[in-house]
């Protein structure tokens, strides 16, 4: 079996919920309330797999950053180096946090080679009922930002969460061999 550790780092505007995602993904676990990321947590979850017949164990190292952009240039440098996978995550019912992205990948450029490494883009919280975007927009913004994977998912009911984490696990591993 081979092991390989991953740094996988969450992006994002606040409250769109990133720790909650982390947070279902790791503890299976979901909470109401706002938790405010203070700075920076690191959270690590195992995953096992198959590639080409092979058993894989990879260490996922789980980033979490707050979101408010006086943190993100100040922690930037720190928080990204070394990153070998990507999680942006927007909040369906506020669509300026699907187009914030974009700043936060022009401001990931600087410290990482964005197009060497993965990243999915996550519309969470699609168990809400006011959504201000879907498929196409999301499609399209991520075209437009050279992601090739999206995915649109609830930290509340878990739908797809895993998905995103085994996903980018999946694609380092690829990377690697």
């Amino acid at each position: 079996m081979k092991h390989f550790k991953a740094k996988i780092c969450m992006f994002g505007e606040p409250a769109v919920g990133k720790t909650s995602l982390i947070r279902r993904f790791v503890y299976d676990m979901f909470d109401d309330r706002y938790l405010v990321t203070i700075g920076t947590k690191v959270t690590k979850k195992t995953v096992d797999f198959e590639i080409n017949s092979e058993k894989v164990k990879v260490e996922l190292l789980l980033w979490d950053i707050v979101g408010h952009q006086s943190f993100r240039n100040l922690l930037k440098d720190a928080y990204f180096f070394g990153a070998q996978g990507l999680i942006g995550v927007a909040d369906v019912t506020r669509k300026d946090t699907l187009f914030a992205l974009e700043d936060w990948i022009r401001s990931i450029k600087t410290v990482v080679n964005i197009s060497s490494i993965p990243i999915v883009f996550v519309a969470n919280k699609i168990d809400l009922d006011n959504k201000e975007f879907g498929e196409e927009e999301m499609k399209e913004f991520s075209q437009k930002c050279g992601v090739e994977k999206y995915l649109f998912t609830s930290a509340k009911t878990g739908e797809k969460v895993n998905e995103v984490f085994e996903y980018l696990a999946r694609k380092i591993v690829e990377k690697s061999l």
